[in-house]
């Protein structure tokens, strides 16, 4: 039976009800197993933070020792990201992922023998060159299954790990570094890094296995299905092909691209330093039991969780990225300047922490939603590896200077000063950077793109 002509356009073929049946298989395929690795991957990066409120007590580290020892992992994922993704295209996705997860899930649980600074410098540092890839091979591998129009929504899933895990990490860690602290004869740090590392080894070989390249190597879809997918793909292929030609390198001359980076670099180099000492500022407020430090943690983040989704929603609908993202960092800063307020107030503090959690959970996809809309479509791609490149540098350099202004002041009302000044100073970038348009539709505040410009993850 002939469709009409308009069923063959490519919105029209993704969203007849065969089209959805096939790709509600692919995503409880694929997408659940990716996401799980996507949250052990922010968790093993993560630990370290509550880890280092027993490893400060048992080995020679102070505050400026751990803010180093977080950071460094940035370096090695700065520096071995692009080998990383070159290796990727020579062996595949399924061989990549399998390589980094099972690397990083040996560094990580070879943390659990560092004795001494340089020791615990050394395991992040290759914890992070491991790592590196992860994220691009995970939106390679996405590419082989989804064509844009599609590829956008189970990437914003995949987005959810950071807030998921930051709800999940503080019971269990806190949890482990509790109940199994000197169970054969290892610390509860320990314990933890064994504990957390040893999935990604197992969940690397799960998606080597599981998982297959192409659909066409699925056994799991009919002959139908399998030509659907082939002819949603090529399709898309067909209109990218023809969006792309020659803008990478004006994107390169472009110097918003730069401080479109720096924004990610002050905003990163936050939420790390934020991420990384929660649990210490939580101790600092006179809770001693590693445990209900990570139910606390959990608690303040729970909130995060919701909003994030909230304002989400609320931007997509206006179309509106840059009020969103300056409004976010405000809340952001404005949660740690209410915890300096009601230092001595538990109650209080708790929820001014998790008022600033709202903010800073929820500025990220934000700014990767606004920064993939001002790229065009053919330079989404180079664009915002390279934003995220030089973004995760911030990471590298926010927890050692809190580390040390922490350690030199010996208080961490200081450190907090520094986190909002970056959140300030990262939104007041941005503002002055994307003017909107005079030009530009419904309210918008980015350049008009093509509809294949998606988000992708800061990783």
């Amino acid at each position: 039976m002939h469709q009409p002509a308009a069923s063959n356009t490519p919105s029209a073929v993704l969203e007849n009800p065969v089209s959805k049946t096939v790709f509600a298989k692919v995503y409880w395929r694929i997408i659940p197993l990716l996401l799980i690795a996507s949250m052990i991957a922010f968790l093993d990066r993560i630990n370290i933070g509550f880890a280092q409120l027993q490893m400060k007590q048992t080995l020679p580290f102070d505050d400026a020792v751990y803010g180093v020892g977080a950071g460094i992992f940035f370096i090695g994922y700065f520096l071995f990201e692009v080998p990383s993704n070159l290796l990727l295209e020579r062996i595949g996705a399924r061989k990549t992922l399998l390589r980094i997860m099972v690397l990083w899930g040996l560094a990580v649980t070879a943390t659990m023998f560092v004795t001494t600074p340089l020791q615990f410098y050394a395991a992040r540092f290759f914890l992070g060159a491991f790592e590196a890839g992860f994220a691009p091979g995970v939106l390679l591998y996405l590419t082989y299954w989804y064509p844009s129009a599609r590829r956008g929504q189970v990437i914003a899933i995949l987005l959810s790990a950071p807030p998921l895990v930051m709800f999940i990490a503080g019971p269990l860690s806190g949890a482990i570094l509790k109940y199994l602290d000197g169970v054969s004869g290892l610390c509860g740090w320990q314990w933890l890094f064994v504990i957390q590392g040893l999935p990604a080894p197992i969940l690397g070989i799960l998606v080597y296995y599981l998982l297959k390249d192409k659909p066409s190597q699925a056994s799991w879809l009919s002959r139908e299905e399998k030509a659907l997918l082939q002819d949603a793909l090529q399709r898309d292929k067909g209109n990218i092909v023809k969006a792309t030609s020659g803008t990478f390198g004006q994107m390169l001359q472009d110097p918003k691209i730069y401080m479109l980076s720096l924004v990610c670099f002050l905003l990163l180099g936050a939420n790390y330093t934020m991420v990384f000492w929660m649990p210490t500022l939580i101790h600092s407020w006179g809770v001693t039991d590693p445990f209900m430090i990570g139910i606390y943690h959990a608690i303040s983040n729970a909130a995060g969780i919701v909003c994030m989704i909230l304002i989400g929603r609320h931007s997509d609908a206006g179309h509106e990225r840059r009020w969103h993202y300056v409004s976010c960092v405000m809340i952001a800063a404005g949660g740690l300047i209410a915890i300096m307020l009601l230092q001595g107030t538990f109650v209080g503090s708790i929820l001014a922490l998790s008022f600033a959690v709202i903010g800073f959970v929820s500025a990220p996809p934000l700014f990767y939603a606004l920064a993939s809309e001002y790229l065009s479509a053919g330079a989404v791609a180079g664009g915002l590896a390279l934003i995220t490149s030089l973004g995760n540098l911030g990471p590298a350099v926010g927890p050692s200077i809190n580390g040390l202004i922490v350690r030199n002041t010996g208080d961490n009302i200081y450190g907090i000063y520094f986190v909002m000044a970056l959140y300030l100073l990262s939104g007041a970038v941005l503002v002055l950077t994307m003017r909107p348009l005079a030009t530009a539709p419904h309210g918008s505040d980015s350049q008009p793109t093509n509809e294949t410009a998606k988000a992708t993850p800061c990783t």
